[in-house]
Order: structure tokens, then C-alpha cells, then sequence
């Protein structure tokens, strides 16, 4: 790969991997409206754009790649020269900074596959939230660090030339596969590194035959049984693998190999929004010294945090090393999942509240990745409404979704995985008649999974979605619970509702290849 020579930068005042101390006093003074909170972690605040711009994520057309890529909204095409042009705009902004921070980590736990990154950016919360999400090298794994295979240039305080070919807008993110560089222009919200690499990554080991996947991953503290947990937002996938009564793998981004998983993060991204001590005890004790909370309010006065306040954005985050997490599993490697569970929050009130899956029923529901929108949280949803993402990550897929779903379908036939479909949503009716099944019922589903005891739990076909929803399970009481069609008032009303869903899931899968 033609990797980017340092000469390019010539400012003299590099903190090169500086320690999350010095990282801290470089917020208070150059961060604005940095400060530390009363439990000792950095907030700071990432400007105009507190989220992805997904939009402007762009990839750069190459021979090498172009027949692998799958190009349409999410993948969208710029040529190398286009490239270039924003690398070099990026690059003459951050000779004009007065200091720079390198972050030096790598990708991927396992040595085998990980992928050495080099971050260059003239934030210092910048410098310290990557040096969270990468994984930390050892002082002599720094000394022969030698050239990154991937290298992000952050330039996000200044903007992309609306007018180059290409560009929609004053925010850029493009990734050049082929020289493994990142260039990002007008966005300073930290997520846009984390998922560049996560994009990188989703290329780079399937050609290798290794499974990426946007997913987390805990293991048995008993013996060492592994699960993976896909979900999209708010089907509770971070607060389902915050376990203590398992260790924690990681939150996120994982990898299946023929040894087993590995996380490709070295720390966590969790979402703060009203978050409590009580409900999350992990993640809240996480966000300590070391971790970087983004864009939430807090009392100047006591420096406490108000997580119930979203007047800056519903999207407050906390980014901490997982070694903040008292149950992580270092290293965070783990042995072929026993079971891999997909989450959905189905607010139509239809889906059984656990399934067991086959093999091929388990490639459709991937490439599915079903979840619901509900009613006010977003402008404009009057009633839920079915959303899909590929992959349970479709944002971050470079090849075709089948891809991946093939590697998954291969892997759990190979390695006798169980798979489960498990609903977080609404029971006894959709939202606005039936109610949130209760943390505490899904908690139960959860460990009996984990345990095995659903291993032979009895099964009956779901006719609309042919499920076999397990109609009896440890801890969970009534089955008419299990047996969603049961727990309406009035069941014609389900059957039209599940008729209506299951014609939204064949429709998804058609577009993209399936039958």
C-alpha cells in the first residue's frame, strides 16, 4: 500500500502517544468548555455535529477494490484524484496548528489479524478518545511500531470545498482502501474515527475469511462459553452484555476467526443518555478517569453530570478503556460462540419474545437486521415503523450483506452454534396498546440462553414468520407471554399485524439478493 510519509506534516510540536494525564491537562487549556467531571472523566464537546454523517462517508473508486465493493447510498464512490485533493486540504490545515497529537494502537486482540493505525489529529479529546478505542500497544510493541496499515488524518475543524467533485456538503470522510488512509474534513464528533476503522476492518478480514461483526461479545465466568449479542439502537445490546455475572469481551465491533472471536476495540462506546448508577452500574462506574464523556451537560459548581439533560444532543456518549469495566476479559479473545442471539425491538407487538433459529433462518434474519422506530423519537414517526439495517450494521459494510451472512451461516453450521431470535419490544399488543416487555423477563430469557437450558426447551412454529418460539423457559412466567398471538385482546387483529410485518421482512430481502 502507498502509505503516507511523515515529512507531510511538518509542525514542529508533536505529543506523540502522550498518557491520558497529559491528554487531560491538554483539554482543560485547549478544549472549549473542557473540564472534568466530579468522578474525574473528560468532558468535552465535539461542535456542530454531535452524531455520524453517514451521507458523507465516501470510498475511493479503485481497480483493486471496485468489483468488491458493494456502491450505492451507503459505499459512494469518489475518484483517487478527489481523494487527494482532500488529503492535501487536510494536511495544510494541520501544519497551520500550533500542535499535534499521534495515537499510535492497533485493531483486533488477536495478533494474527490486528492492523496497526495511526491516528493524526490537532485535538487533544480527539487524541485521548482514540487512545480509548484503540487497543494500548506495550512500550516495546511501540518502539517497533514501524509503518501503520492505516493512518487518519483529522482535520474535522476545517471544512471540505463544497465545490470539489463529489462533495455534498462542508463535511468529508473518505477512506482509500488501497493506500489504508482515512481523510476526515467539517466534523469534529469523535465516532467518525472509530467507525472508519470498523470500515476498514469490514473490508479487510473477509478477504481473509474472517467474520467482522458490529455485535457484542461476553463469556462464562464458569467456563468460558462465549455469546454474541446483534442488535441496533435501543434493542438493548449494550445493557444486555453489561452482565457482571459474565466477562465482558467488548461492547461493539468483533471478529470470528477459525480460533474464535476477538474484539477489534481496545475500550468502549457507550451511550450516556439518561443513564443511572442503578440501571447501568458498569458503564456508570466505567466513566471514571481515563474515560471521555462527549457533549453532555453538567453543574459547573460541583461538576456533576446531569445524563437526563439532551439539550445538546440525544446522542451523549462515554468512551472508556475496557479495563474500566471490573468484569473484561483481557485479552479480549474468547473461544466459537455457544450461542449467537439477535436482538430486535419489534414494536408491533408480533415477534415472540425468544425464537430458535436454523441455519438458514439465521442468514435471513443477519441480512435482515430488524428492528422499530416508535413514536416520538423521531420528527415525523406518528406510529412505529419497521427499520432494517443489513448486518445489524449496515452503515459500516463494504461488501455485499450475503457476504457476510454466508461467513455467519458457515460458522454456525461449522461450529454447532445455537441462534436465537429474542424480542426486547412490545407484548400484548404494539405500541400504544400493548406495553415494553420488562428488562427483567428479557434478563431471564438471556441467562437461560446462556445457560443452555433453552437448548431443549419446547418449540412451536410461528405460522406468519416460521419461528420456532420457545414457549417455556426458566424465570419467564406465562405462555401466552411466549405466545404473543395469545397475549392480544384481540387476536385478528395480531394476525393482521404479523401479516403485515412478514410481508415488510420478504420485501427487505429480496433487495438484497434473497428469496
Amino acid at each position: 500500500m502507498n502509505q503516507p510519509q511523515e515529512t507531510c506534516i511538518t509542525v514542529q510540536d508533536i505529543q506523540r502517544n502522550s498518557p491520558a494525564p497529559r491528554l487531560y491537562e491538554e483539554a482543560i487549556r485547549r478544549e472549549p468548555g473542557a473540564a472534568i467531571s466530579d468522578r474525574g472523566a473528560l468532558i468535552a464537546y465535539s461542535g456542530d455535529k454531535t452524531g455520524r454523517s453517514p451521507s458523507d462517508k465516501r470510498l475511493v473508486r479503485h481497480p483493486s477494490s471496485e468489483a468488491d465493493i458493494d456502491w450505492g447510498d451507503v459505499n459512494i464512490a469518489i475518484d483517487e484524484r478527489v481523494f487527494l485533493t482532500n488529503r492535501e486540504r487536510a494536511i495544510d490545515y494541520l501544519n497551520t496548528c500550533d500542535r499535534l497529537y499521534f495515537v499510535d494502537g492497533f485493531a483486533g486482540w488477536d495478533p494474527k489479524y490486528r492492523v496497526k493505525v495511526r491516528v493524526i489529529c490537532a485535538r487533544p479529546y480527539h487524541a485521548l478518545f482514540m487512545r480509548n478505542m484503540l487497543i494500548r500497544p506495550t512500550a516495546d510493541e511501540l518502539k517497533d511500531f514501524g509503518t501503520p496499515d492505516l493512518t487518519i488524518f483529522n482535520a474535522g475543524a476545517f471544512p471540505a470545498n463544497r465545490f470539489t467533485t463529489g462533495m455534498t456538503s462542508k463535511t468529508s470522510v473518505d477512506i482509500s482502501l488501497e493506500n489504508g488512509e482515512v481523510v476526515i474534513l467539517g466534523t469534529e464528533y469523535a465516532g467518525e474515527m472509530k467507525k472508519a476503522v470498523f470500515t476498514f476492518m469490514n473490508y479487510l478480514m473477509p478477504k481473509r475469511d474472517v467474520l467482522s461483526m458490529h455485535c457484542s461479545a461476553t463469556s462464562s465466568r464458569e467456563d468460558s462459553r462465549t455469546s454474541v449479542l446483534f442488535g441496533l439502537s435501543g434493542t438493548g445490546k449494550t445493557t444486555l452484555s453489561a452482565d457482571p455475572r459474565r466477562l465482558l469481551i467488548g461492547d461493539d465491533e468483533h471478529c470470528w476467526t477459525d480460533d474464535g472471536i476477538f474484539n477489534i476495540e481496545g475500550g468502549c462506546y457507550a451511550k450516556a443518555i439518561y443513564l443511572t448508577q442503578e440501571r447501568e452500574p458498569q458503564i456508570f462506574d466505567a466513566l471514571r478517569f481515563g474515560a471521555v464523556l462527549e457533549n453532555v451537560v453538567y453543574d459547573e459548581a460541583d461538576r456533576h453530570v446531569d445524563f437526563d439533560d439532551a439539550s445538546i444532543t440525544e446522542n451523549t456518549r462515554g468512551a472508556y478503556p475496557i479495563e474500566n469495566t471490573a468484569n473484561a476479559l483481557i485479552p479480549c479473545m474468547g473461544g466459537h460462540p455457544d450461542n449467537v442471539v439477535f436482538l430486535t425491538c419489534d414494536a408491533f407487538g408480533v415477534l415472540p419474545p425468544v425464537s430458535r433459529l436454523t441455519p438458514e433462518q439465521a442468514q435471513f434474519h443477519f441480512v435482515t437486521g430488524y428492528t422499530a422506530k416508535v413514536a416520538g423519537t423521531e420528527m415525523g414517526v406518528t406510529e412505529p415503523q419497521a427499520t432494517f439495517s443489513p448486518c445489524f450494521g449496515g452503515p459500516f459494510l463494504v461488501w455485499e450483506p450475503q457476504k457476510y451472512a454466508q461467513l455467519l451461516a458457515d460458522r454456525v453450521r461449522k461450529h454447532q452454534a445455537h441462534v436465537w431470535l429474542v424480542n426486547t419490544g412490545w407484548s400484548g399488543g404494539g405500541h400504544g396498546e400493548g406495553a415494553r416487555i420488562d428488562l427483567t423477563r428479557t434478563r431471564a430469557i438471556m441467562d437461560a440462553i446462556h445457560s443452555g437450558a433453552l437448548a431443549d426447551a419446547p418449540l412451536r412454529e410461528d405460522p406468519a414468520f416460521r419461528l420456532s418460539a420457545v414457549t417455556a423457559c426458566p424465570g419467564v412466567q406465562g405462555e401466552s407471554f411466549l405466545w404473543p398471538r395469545d397475549s392480544w385482546a384481540d387476536p385478528s387483529k395480531y394476525d393482521a399485524a404479523a401479516k403485515s410485518l412478514a410481508a415488510q421482512f420478504e420485501a427487505n430481502y429480496a433487495k438484497h439478493g434473497g428469496k
